[in-house]
């Protein structure tokens, strides 16, 4: 092993200088996916008019998650010759060079009792919770729909990248409080056999010691998942409120934030609605306690919405809602303030005041957050817009060229400090922030690169390796929308270049010793130098939320 040396704090400063912002650019992929096929409404809604002619498309990928080999797994609907959805999973492959503007497409394996014409019967989630699980695997679990169908699934499975393929999960036994009344009659429908355990459109975390974290739509409680043998176990006492429509934010200190959404009185289960609170869940105890109130209130009577909250680099949680609020949450102080009024965008001619009900953000590798927002969670034939926050102000960014219509708005941070955009249009984007450099400084890597400590200095193909640094995990989960879907990426890859041939190569990585962000201290992985990797001089990089660590030369025979 090779040392590499460097300074660490012996005490820790959140210091936060934010990027100037610049316009970003969009582009689409070179080679969008066959499968999106223009899908129409009956693909997801229930009463939808299902000729696509005239109506935004409402398919394609409905979630996708960044696996550690550097490939993206997705989720996608399509529809054949007489608007019939068929569910299935691709992956994202970047080119020799680890573009993915460039990259490919290669069918997975599909979902157990994946839901087709063939199979009506079966799964075909959306809005459903997901993970990247320590050992590289990823969790699908719940959906709020079912195919065209409004009905809380209750299936789960794990994929397991190396064998591609899919093992299900049985669901926890949660304690759900089912009102017979509206908004949620009782469904006598096949996709949720037990409404007990109707995990639905829950949130979901990885804690800091990787145990996968999951809520349920309509109950208090929450389950902790065993990896070795899917099993569960019931956590979470103490929660004021129903976990419905709310998001989970993984702090520095371990804990997991959360913001009432109060929508007990929305079930009848309480008499008033009181909105602004929020609640920390301790890791330790497996009980909420409150954070206090919110200042500006985040979400509304009777929308039930509420935008995403992210983890910025100073150790501030950025909360967006759906009433053109916001708000920040100090960790370090446990305290509550207001934060800044989203713009509003002149559309024909008219003011609209934006907000973030039910989108999508993306922490930047400058530390700067990309934001999707809409004047109106319910005005779904208007344009989505973008953001860049810096901590202080909000910047206007060029529309998508596609714009899509309505809130649904997926982010994903890539290696190549780009994100991915997908959404219910037919093509899939890429972001690229532009950021204004300081000629001072030859070196633009933020304080929370990677560092590495100990790497090899000589792999061979097909051989595994320890890595050992700090801030592998990254500052902050990554990117994140609430309730619908998670796109953590707080976990490292190890990306191999030639010198030579200037190829591009991911090593899988796995085991990760903790799952924590914004962690001074060192943690390791493992990793999987891939068979084809090219002899020769090469510089190793690992990259954690689009930020990559210092390339180290290592010799590749």
């Amino acid at each position: 092993m090779t040392t590499q040396r460097f300074w660490i704090p012996v005490i820790v400063i959140w210091f936060f200088a934010t990027a100037a912002v610049q316009a970003g650019t969009w582009t689409p992929l070179a080679h969008q996916p066959t499968f999106m096929n223009p899908p129409s409404q009956c693909a997801i809604y229930p009463n939808a008019n299902c000729a696509p002619a005239g109506n935004p498309s409402a398919g394609g990928v409905l979630n996708a998650n960044l696996l550690t080999d550097g490939s993206v797994l997705v989720h996608a609907v399509t529809i054949d010759d007489n608007s019939r959805a068929r569910r299935l999973e691709f992956r994202l492959i970047p080119d020799e060079f680890g573009s993915y503007v460039n990259g490919t497409w290669k069918q997975a394996a599909s979902i157990p009792d994946a839901r087709s014409f063939m199979n009506p019967t079966g799964w075909a989630p959306y809005g459903f919770a997901s993970a990247v699980l320590p050992d590289g695997r990823v969790i699908y679990e719940g959906g709020e729909y079912n195919g065209p169908l409004f009905a809380l699934s209750s299936r789960g499975a794990v994929y397991d990248p190396v064998l591609d393929s899919w093992t299900p999960v049985s669901p926890p036994s949660f304690d759900n409080l089912y009102p017979a009344a509206p908004p949620f009659p009782r469904y006598p429908s096949p996709f949720t056999s037990q409404l007990v355990d109707a995990i639905g459109d829950a949130q979901s975390v990885v804690l800091p010691n990787g145990t996968f974290m999951l809520a349920s739509k309509l109950s208090k409680q929450q389950a902790l998942l065993d990896p070795k043998t899917l099993t569960w176990t019931i956590t979470g006492t103490n929660k004021a409120d129903v976990n419905a429509e709310e998001g989970w934010t993984l702090l520095p200190n371990g804990k997991v934030l959360t913001i009432d959404l109060e929508l007990d009185y929305w079930f009848g289960l309480t008499p008033q609605y009181t909105p602004g609170n929020s609640e920390l869940y301790d890791p330790e105890t497996g009980s909420w306690t409150s954070a206090g109130n919110t200042v500006n209130i985040l979400t509304s009577f009777p929308g039930g919405e509420i935008g995403p909250a992210v983890l910025m680099p100073n150790g501030v949680v950025f909360a967006t809602g759906d009433q053109g609020q916001t708000a920040f949450y100090d960790s370090r102080r446990n305290k509550w303030s207001a934060g800044p009024t989203y713009p509003s965008v002149s559309i024909d001619g008219q003011a609209r005041q934006f907000d973030s009900a039910d989108t999508a953000l993306a922490l930047l590798p400058t530390g700067n957050v990309l934001i999707s927002a809409l004047p109106s969670f319910y005005d779904s034939f208007v344009y989505t817009k973008f953001f860049e926050f810096d901590g202080h102000d909000f910047t206007a960014e060029p529309d998508i060229p596609d714009s899509p219509f309505g809130f649904q708005i997926s982010l994903l941070v890539l290696p190549s400090g780009q994100i991915l955009e997908f959404d219910t249009d037919t093509d899939i984007e890429l972001y690229t922030p532009t950021v204004r450099r300081d000629d001072q400084h030859d070196d633009d890597r933020p304080w929370y690169a990677p560092s590495v400590l100990e790497v090899p200095h000589e792999v061979s193909p097909g051989k595994t390796y320890m890595v050992r640094g700090v801030y592998l995990n990254g500052i902050s989960q990554g990117a994140m929308e609430g309730d619908d879907w998670q796109a953590a990426t707080n976990y490292p890859l190890v990306r191999i270049t030639n010198r030579l041939t200037r190829h591009v190569f991911y090593s899988r990585t796995h085991d990760f010793s903790s799952m924590a962000v914004a962690n001074h201290h060192p943690v390791t992985a493992l990793f999987d130098v891939p068979a084809n990797q090219e002899n020769g001089p090469s510089l190793l990089e690992v990259v954690t939320n689009g930020v990559a660590s210092e390339p180290i030369e290592v010799l590749v025979r």
